[in-house]
């Protein structure tokens, strides 16, 4: 069982930056890998940002250079800084957790960028 909630989201002007977090309540599984995904009104889900457990991160081109992903591995907890948002970012992001045999979601939190 792996429960994971999302929070940080809201509204925020282009060029701003938001901080969301994740955390995992987690039983008698290892969490691997830890990461946001996002999916914006008409579009498909997408990655955002990952990290596995040992520290590999991986960006999408989009918000490379401009989203830090972040994980505190003894809080099963995820975080992704978002600076210098843009418009385009807007979507519902969703904390993703994978374990050796499963893929977990969260419910998703709402990123307005609005101009």
């Amino acid at each position: 069982q792996v429960q994971l909630v999302e929070s940080g989201g809201g509204l925020v002007q282009p060029g701003g930056s938001l901080k969301l977090s994740c955390a995992a309540s987690v039983t008698f599984f290892s969490i691997d890998t830890m990461g946001w995904y996002r999916q914006a009104p008409g579009k498909e889900r997408e990655l955002v940002a990952d990290s596995a457990r040992y520290g590999r991160t991986d960006y999408a081109d989009s918000v490379k250079g401009r989203f830090t992903i972040s994980r505190d591995n003894a809080k099963n907890t995820v975080y992704l800084e978002m600076n210098s948002l843009k418009p385009e970012d807007t979507a519902v992001y969703y904390c993703k957790a994978t374990t050796r045999y499963r893929t977990y979601w969260g419910q998703g939190t709402q990123v307005t960028v609005s101009s």
